[in-house]
């Protein structure tokens, strides 16, 4: 059995669950969010709690059977508490600053780069070297942040650019003075 597919759900008081067919819906704080079940995982809830199970152990159905599981966490919980991602810019000269929803970057460009969230996704500035990204939807809160590094990804001599808090940039050693 699937180590993640065993475990089950417990849904939260705060958080609404209900099934039309093969779609979990969840609605919460933060919103509504609905996941499709793939066709041969069943699912249960039954006392405030949702089960999943396989009818097989053909390897497409064992991996189906904790990726379900798994998404559907990720929906229940994003609709409750939400999903973030930190941001932190490094070099000199760079910052961050948030003017309405969108945020404004300084990257050592010669313009300024206006980035605007999606729907659902909202930011954070605490200061000019650090943004939050957050959302109900894991996905979307991972691909905006992947994006937003991209406009600047971390380079190996100085260590500049955009990155993820607590990643490591292995750092080169530059060239050398000849003899």
């Amino acid at each position: 059995m699937s180590r993640v597919g065993k475990k089950p759900i417990n849904i939260p008081d705060i958080v609404k669950v209900s099934i039309e067919g093969r779609t979990i819906k969840a609605s919460g704080p933060l919103g509504e969010m609905s996941f499709d079940v793939p066709e041969p995982i069943a699912f249960v809830i039954e006392n405030n709690v949702i089960s999943f199970s396989r009818p097989n152990d053909e390897k497409k159905v064992r991996a189906l059977h904790g990726l379900s599981r798994a998404l559907t966490y990720n929906t229940i919980y994003g609709v409750k508490d939400g999903f973030s991602k930190t941001l932190k810019i490094e070099g000199i000269g760079y910052k961050v600053e948030l003017k309405g929803k969108g945020l404004y970057f300084s990257l050592g460009y010669s313009h300024p780069i206006y980035f605007i969230p999606p729907s659902g996704i909202t930011f954070e500035a605490p200061n000019a070297n650090t943004v939050i990204v957050k959302g109900a939807n894991k996905e979307i809160v991972g691909l905006v942040a992947m994006k937003i590094k991209k406009l600047r990804p971390p380079e190996p001599y100085k260590g500049k650019g955009i990155r993820y808090e607590g990643e490591y940039i292995r750092r080169k050693e530059g060239k050398k003075a000849s003899k």
